[in-house]
This record gives structure tokens, C-alpha cells and sequence, in this order.
């Protein structure tokens, strides 16, 4: 069995009426439809914090002002070639942002949105949203 880990960061970003802002999968990708916390995969060498940034700003339009660690979570799950893939998710506060919400134009995302807590139950987010919201929402 290959093994891979991958090190992701994301955003648990709420507006003034405690809306959280989420993304929604690509078409092309296996977890289409499902959506998740604005963020992703670290590129070699890349500082956390710049990696939210540009993550945040590539899915949503929104670039990140001020932002505060909350801690990290890991997960582990089969890939659909069989691969074992454990992420290491470093999850962070964004406190302050500026920008136009939009949605990504070619990626990995293909919405972006505000939702209420209570719309949450209803829509089909990845496991680690809940586990993250949680944990530190």
C-alpha cells in the first residue's frame, strides 16, 4: 500500500452575523461537491501563515489581514487509487480580511459562501469542518 502526507492549512473565517465562510469542491475533484474551510496544501517550503493567504485569497477573492493559530488536527482516509493519505490540518482564526467574495474561477473549489451554523446540518461538508468547528469554532 503507498502511503502520503500531506501538511494543509485553513480558515475558519465568520462574519458579523456569525456566518462561516465555505468553499465548495470542484467538479474534477473525487470530493466533489462537498463543502470545506478555505484552504489547502502547503507548498514545499511555504511559511503556514503565507499559505492561508494564498489559499484564502485563490478560493474566495478575500485576502487574509490578521489571523491567529487555533491548533491542528490530523486525519487519515483512503485514497480511490488505494493510497493511505494522512493530512495534517493547521486551522487558524482569520480575524481580519478585505476583498469581494468570489467564487474560485479554475481550481479546486468551485463556490464560495457564508452559512449559519444551523445550515451546517444540512450541507454536505467534509469531516474535518465538523471536527475543526468544534473543536474551535
Amino acid at each position: 500500500m503507498r502511503r502520503r502526507q500531506r501538511v494543509a492549512v485553513y480558515g475558519i473565517c465568520t462574519d458579523d452575523d456569525d456566518r462561516i465562510l465555505l468553499v465548495r469542491a470542484a467538479q474534477s475533484l473525487t470530493v466533489r461537491g462537498r463543502w470545506f474551510l478555505p484552504g489547502g496544501g502547503l507548498e514545499h517550503g511555504e511559511d503556514p501563515v503565507d499559505g492561508l493567504g494564498r489559499e484564502v485569497t485563490e478560493e474566495t477573492g478575500l485576502q487574509v489581514i490578521a489571523q491567529s493559530l487555533l491548533g491542528v488536527i490530523s486525519d487519515t482516509a483512503t485514497l480511490p487509487d488505494a493510497t493511505a493519505l494522512h493530512t495534517v490540518r493547521i486551522i487558524y482564526r482569520v480575524e481580519r480580511w478585505r476583498g469581494t467574495l468570489r467564487a474560485e474561477a479554475s481550481g479546486s473549489s468551485d463556490a464560495a459562501v457564508w452559512t449559519t451554523r444551523a445550515e451546517l446540518a444540512s450541507v454536505p461538508v467534509m469531516p474535518y469542518v465538523t471536527e475543526a468547528l468544534a473543536r474551535f469554532g
